[in-house]
């Protein structure tokens, strides 16, 4: 018997074979598509510098995102602000600071910041301008995670009523509880204050809690027993003396007042303006001399 041979056939397909070497695009689409990025990408510049009135290039290196985000969400922000009843120029200010804002989510943390300032913190709207406006960082800080618990710990503290937070005061909240206000706290008894005198005297002078241990409290303590011979009486009774420049003020009045052999009292060493502290260094020789006399 003959043998018959079969000559297979590959199954049958209704779709075509691929290239394999697929036709690359146009020239004239990639340089479409690259125009059109580059103009959009101009845009955003444009938007960023003179809208907005930003460095576009720091913009662009503190927030990488912005070379990718669209048009759209980088003007979310200012609109935010706006509707808030912040000027222009306010929202160029406070996105230059915290570029961050303009590819966030505008819900959070933008909109939950100013939530939470109108809201649990109790600022009223007309105030929330200069709030933010004395502390842009409010706006770029966690509500839950930080916020919330610095408003809770300073109400505990004695920050309510009529020493409530307010636009002066909001930006304590920005501080950590466990590596800022309680150091400071802390350092302030350490000197010989009581819990109830630490509590009276910050409440007296909030800004104390912005002050640097290491910078500020530290070198001017020093300086008052050391250098001025004063003690803590003095310093509970005029504790707005952390507040005033140790090169600029503090240093320069006590050497005009050893070399003249006066004294005054604290307060009035470091309020009063350089012309009036002169003309009281004058009544005070006049008065010097006419005892001797």
């Amino acid at each position: 018997m003959a043998m018959v041979r079969l000559h297979l056939q590959p199954p049958f397909s209704s779709k075509p074979l691929p290239n394999p070497n697929p036709s690359p695009l146009p020239s004239s689409e990639i340089l479409t598509s690259t125009s059109d990025a580059g103009l959009l990408f101009r845009e955003k510049l444009l938007y960023l510098q003179r809208d907005l009135h930003i460095d576009a290039s720091r913009a662009l290196a503190a927030n990488p995102a912005l070379r990718s985000a669209p048009l759209p969400s980088l003007r979310a922000a200012s609109d935010v602000l706006l509707s808030h009843g912040f000027l222009p120029d306010d929202a160029s200010r406070i996105l230059s600071h915290h570029p961050s804002l303009l590819t966030s989510d505008p819900e959070d943390p933008l909109i939950a910041a100013l939530r939470f300032l109108r809201g649990p913190v109790g600022i009223p709207l007309s105030h929330l301008r200069r709030t933010v406006l004395r502390c842009p960082r409010l706006l770029v800080t966690s509500v839950p995670n930080q916020l919330q618990p610095t408003l809770y710990f300073l109400r505990r503290f004695g920050f309510v009523g009529s020493h409530r937070i307010t636009s002066q005061t909001a930006l304590l909240l920005v501080s950590s509880v466990e590596k800022t206000l309680i150091p400071k706290l802390d350092f302030i008894q350490s000197l010989g204050f009581s819990y109830k005198e630490t509590q009276k005297m910050v409440l007296r002078s909030p800004g104390l809690l912005t002050f640097s241990i290491e910078n500020n409290f530290k070198p001017k303590w020093d300086f008052l027993v050391n250098e001025m011979g004063r003690d803590l009486k003095e310093l509970k009774e005029f504790p707005q003396y952390f507040a005033f420049s140790l090169e600029g003020r503090i240093k320069p009045r006590q050497q005009m007042l050893v070399e003249s052999g006066l004294s005054m009292p604290l307060a009035d060493m470091l309020k009063l303006s350089d012309g009036a502290f002169r003309e009281q260094l004058i009544d005070l020789r006049i008065a010097s001399l006419d005892k001797r006399l």
